[in-house]
């Protein structure tokens, strides 16, 4: 046995760790499933899926922040950017499309879901709930962005693609 670790390119450590978290949400996801049933999953999914992504989205802030007053072009693609550091782009295909600026909104259309995938393949997708607008507000929230966000369309419940409609907060007079 070797004592060295394995020289691998930054960007391929970096793959093999977002692969290896997300098996572990799996299989953590599945362990809660049996032991304390799928709304249990369901709840601690979701909360976990909150701070993750709140919490991704403040490093990124530091180093990025948000402008205020940003309009939903640059919100959008600073979730993009988020959306990037979390998943691959095999593993999540997430674009913004549908701009309104004098609305401040946006659609958002995730077209490529690899969870979906994997709970279908082991037999867990039914009973399962998105934690995606759990992600979305840990995300707005980690950037300081008020925004409404709702569901316009979801792959689990048969559609072509997950789409997002979110609409940015108007500041109070």
């Amino acid at each position: 046995m070797t004592d060295r670790a394995v020289d691998f390119p930054l960007s391929t450590e970096i793959a093999l760790l977002r692969q290896s978290w997300w098996l572990h949400d799996a299989r953590w996801y599945q362990a809660v499933k049996s032991r304390f049933g799928q709304e249990a999953a369901n709840e601690l999914n979701a909360e976990v899926m909150r701070f993750v992504a709140r919490r991704v989205a403040v490093l990124y802030s530091r180093r990025r922040p948000t402008p205020p007053g940003s309009g939903p072009r640059e919100v959008a693609a600073t979730l993009q950017q988020l959306a990037g550091l979390m998943f691959t782009r095999a593993m999540v295909r997430l674009d913004a499309t549908e701009f309104d600026e004098a609305e401040g909104a946006w659609e958002t259309v995730v077209s490529e879901h690899f969870a979906l995938k994997m709970l279908a393949a082991s037999r867990s997708l039914e009973g399962y709930d998105c934690p995606c607008l759990d992600l979305r507000a840990g995300w707005f929230e980690g950037i300081g962005v008020k925004a409404d966000d709702e569901v316009v369309a979801c792959m689990r419940e048969g559609a072509e693609s997950c789409r997002f409609r979110a609409c940015l907060g108007r500041a109070e007079p």
